[in-house]
């Protein structure tokens, strides 16, 4: 049987016809029968199931967490104490995290079980999961296409029921985009609602942690546990956490604007653009008012994201150098050549290819041509971002421009990659909460995903909206 959500697993551990050690049992079969997929880089499985024989034990006293029976996997960018984290990348081989990451702690604490760490793209960059240096997880319904990026291996995962929820982290899109490929649902909240501390930085004012499930309902019970005040992480907001999965009840018409821009994109795919006007046709016909709106910055969008965050990386990339931890080249002479042989070997391609990009845009000559142009025209991007959702509850546009493209097919051109982006990185780029919601198939039978975006710190009336429209629409199913 398969779980769509803790509801349904806490209700048969309520009645007595399952335990979480047989929860565990039936993930870690499922994950060994669909090795394949490349969706683990390890596998906790001694550890889970000593975890899921405490959880049983404090289901029986009655002194269980909010999170007993949910399994959890983990992006291979989150520190957990005792454990291998290296960000799918060879810089970091061998190293053990000295620590837990704030939002794994609060998983924990409240009696989670965590299965193992997931495939990403290295060092988070890249929307394919291709640029993992453990080779691309494959994507459940097509095995010769990507399941997205750069959470790919976190969004298979869920989607081929190997556990029921991921934590991944989303930069421009990296948990939206693999959950629409993948058919599931994917949140990233607004910036600095969960802390980041324990999170491998690839660009710091984007970076936020999010979460792949297969139900709005555990989606806003993730976060309700993993967000709050952090006094390891001076970034994060002070703001109070309603209790969101308590409050998933949305019975009042609501003001949606759709971005014409994006549906007039020579790139939008017919079938996802068909799907995505389905549900805009749902909604009014729902009795919600829905409306076009003007975002002309969608042109800009992606050159200012990728200016932005290669900065960014080139700066939080530089302390890893070979001399602290992890890899080390043995082909080194002296220390100059030690930094660049590590970094030449350590690193992929794409890393090093944004490295030398961020390193470019900061430098002296140019520096005031692209990095502070750039984030001139964020404040632009965020400014008119906000003017929309002051007019409307919800903005909507599709997740991603087309379903899962082949594997190899966007490795040649980094331009078609990076556009892949192309919706995603507005909320990144605002500082906003949005969701990837599934709304059906192509012919292929490829998911599609749509995409809601709300003001900041409003991810309480956007996880209530996502749910009636996840609950009122037949052709909507997680």
């Amino acid at each position: 049987m398969r779980y769509t959500s803790l509801d349904a697993i806490r209700e048969e551990i309520g009645r007595g016809s399952l335990s979480c050690r047989q929860l565990v049992e039936r993930y870690l079969e499922n994950i060994n029968t669909k090795r394949h997929l490349n969706a683990f880089l390890e596998v906790f499985e001694e550890e889970a199931l000593r975890k899921a024989e405490e959880v049983d034990a404090k289901l029986q006293a009655g002194t269980a967490g909010k999170l007993a029976g949910m399994v959890i996997g983990i992006k291979d960018v989150l520190a957990y104490e005792g454990h291998a984290l290296q960000a799918s990348s060879q810089i970091l081989n061998g190293f053990t995290s000295l620590y837990t990451a704030t939002a794994v702690q609060r998983l924990l604490a409240e009696d989670a079980i965590i299965i193992g760490r997931q495939n990403c793209d290295e060092f988070a960059m890249g929307g394919s999961n291709e640029n993992s240096s453990f080779g691309p997880a494959l994507n459940e319904v097509d095995n010769t296409r990507v399941p997205g990026g750069s959470s790919g291996g976190s969004a298979v995962a869920v989607q081929a029921d190997l556990c029921l929820a991921s934590i991944g982290s989303d930069t421009g899109g990296s948990v939206r985009q693999p959950a629409a490929y993948c058919g599931v649902v994917g949140m990233k909240p607004t910036y600095s609602r969960i802390s980041r501390y324990g999170l491998i930085a690839y660009a710091s004012s984007f970076d936020q942690i999010g979460v792949i499930t297969q139900s709005v309902e555990d989606a806003a019970l993730l976060l309700e546990v993993m967000a709050g005040p952090d006094e390891f992480d001076a970034t994060v907001s002070q703001r109070p956490v309603p209790a969101y999965s308590q409050n998933l009840t949305f019975d009042r018409p609501a003001r949606i604007g759709f971005i014409r821009d994006s549906f007039e994109s020579p790139g939008l795919n017919s079938e996802v653009k068909a799907a995505v006007q389905g549900v805009l046709d749902q909604l009014q016909a729902d009795g919600h008012t829905v409306e076009p709106v003007e975002f002309h910055f969608l042109d800009y969008i992606v050159p200012t994201y990728y200016i932005l965050t290669t900065a960014e990386a080139s700066s939080n990339l530089g302390r890893y150098d070979g001399v602290k931890y992890g890899f080390r080249s043995q082909n080194a002479t002296d220390l100059a050549s030690m930094y660049k042989k590590t970094r030449s070997e350590g690193f992929g391609k794409e890393v090093q290819r944004r490295i030398i990009l961020g390193t470019f845009v900061l430098s002296a000559d140019y520096y005031d041509a692209y990095y502070t142009k750039a984030q001139q025209v964020r404040r632009l991007i965020k400014e008119k971002t906000d003017e929309l959702l002051s007019q409307y509850d919800f903005l909507i546009l599709p997740t991603t421009p087309t379903t899962a493209f082949k594997i190899g097919e966007n490795t040649k051109d980094p331009l078609a990659m990076y556009l892949e982006d192309i919706y995603t990185v507005q909320a990144n780029l605002a500082g906003i909460p949005a969701i990837s919601l599934p709304i059906g198939k192509d012919a292929a039978g490829l998911p599609i995903g749509v995409q809601l975006m709300t003001k900041a710190f409003g991810e309480e009336q956007l996880l209530a909206f996502s749910k009636q429209l996840m609950n009122h629409q037949p052709h909507l199913t997680a």
